[in-house]
């Protein structure tokens, strides 16, 4: 699949890094550090701009390894980007740790995951079919 983009910054285009990854990182474009403190969150940009194709949409996910070695995290992940939005690829992180994080020019902060989506159409109905989880909800299915 092609995808069209605009790259401002002053960075490489995002890649996949080995021929099974699913995503590709994110960097930020910023011309000043970013202090991140404990429990703040901002928006940070990436210099990129796309067009995807109706039906694609563009995932922003966490990198793991960011969360789990400095606490830092994509607030509203997944982030969805449609194939209508023409803007710049903005990062919501939030360092959920107990001391400051500093992004860098450059930093990989986020991953991008371009995926297939479909349209539903509601068929308003008066009752559901019967399953055996019925209306279990929150952690109903499984065992202590």
């Amino acid at each position: 699949m092609q995808i069209k983009i605009i790259n401002k910054s002053s960075h490489t285009l995002p890649n996949y890094e080995t021929i099974a990854s699913a995503g590709m990182d994110l960097r930020a474009n910023i011309s000043e550090t970013i202090t991140l403190k404990p429990l703040e969150r901002t928006i940070v940009k990436t210099g990129l701009f796309i067009e995807l194709p109706i039906g694609i949409e563009a995932q922003v996910r966490p990198r793991s390894g960011l969360a789990a070695k400095k606490g830092v995290t994509v607030l509203n992940a997944p982030g969805t980007i449609d194939a209508d939005y023409r803007g710049e690829i903005g990062v919501i992180l939030v360092n959920l740790s107990k001391e400051d994080f500093i992004i860098e020019n450059g930093e990989r902060i986020a991953q991008l995951v371009i995926a297939k989506h479909e349209r539903a159409e509601w068929i308003h109905v008066e009752e559901l079919s019967e399953t055996s989880r019925g209306e279990g909800g929150f952690g109903s299915t499984g065992t202590k």
